[in-house]
């Protein structure tokens, strides 16, 4: 049993349930949550020694790093339970998609400093604080999102658990049809000398 396993099994039972029910969002929030970590720590030590004026280009490196760490981090645990492609296809897929998350993440940076030119005449403690703002709140939130729908739906289908999917049960029309049927065959046909009776 895991460290987050043995911590569901201690949480109140409404609590359990939801966690289990979006056990993969929490998962991938996690990982989220430690590439953030790994992408601001590169990031940050690149924009505060000999990129200070290249962020974007810190961001998309830092941003690969993390990806690299999320792939396995992902892989290994968030969609263990998934699968159904090929590893190298996989692998491919995930990181076109998260390249595009790269691409998404370091947007509203590019849009800041391109378009409104917002690096002259500000203080280094506030360039941190529009970067961490830009790159790391708004940046993340578009890339996580589109990374979250994307790696479902194509580098880790649940394509296994639509194979095993149940089959149907009969609607309650049919079950009506069926007692019918049922109560028909064990029902002696009535007479014209008095009302059907039916046998235990």
């Amino acid at each position: 049993m895991s460290y987050v396993d043995g911590l569901l099994a201690r949480t109140p039972p409404a609590i359990r349930r939801l966690a289990m029910r979006h056990h993969e969002l929490i998962k991938f929030a996690i990982v989220g949550g430690t590439t953030f970590i790994i992408d601001m720590a590169i990031f940050y030590s690149l924009t505060l020694s000999f990129m200070e004026n290249k962020p974007v280009i810190a961001r998309v490196i830092s941003g690969v790093v993390a990806t690299i760490a999320s792939y396995f981090l992902n892989r290994e645990w968030a969609f263990r339970d998934r699968g159904g492609r090929q590893p190298h296809q996989e692998m491919i897929l995930f990181f076109v998609i998260s390249g595009i998350g790269v691409v998404l993440a370091a947007a509203p940076l590019w849009v800041a400093n391109n378009l409104f030119d917002i690096r002259h005449g500000v203080s280094t403690t506030s360039l941190v604080l529009i970067d961490f703002v830009l790159g790391f709140i708004l940046g993340n939130i578009l890339q996580m999102a589109f990374r979250f729908w994307a790696l479902r739906k194509f580098a880790f289908p649940d394509e296994l658990a639509e194979e095993l999917a149940p089959i149907p049960l009969h609607t309650g029309a049919e079950s009506h049809r069926d007692a019918d049927t049922d109560t028909a065959d064990d029902t002696p046909q009535s007479d014209d000398n008095g009302p059907t009776r039916r046998v235990s």
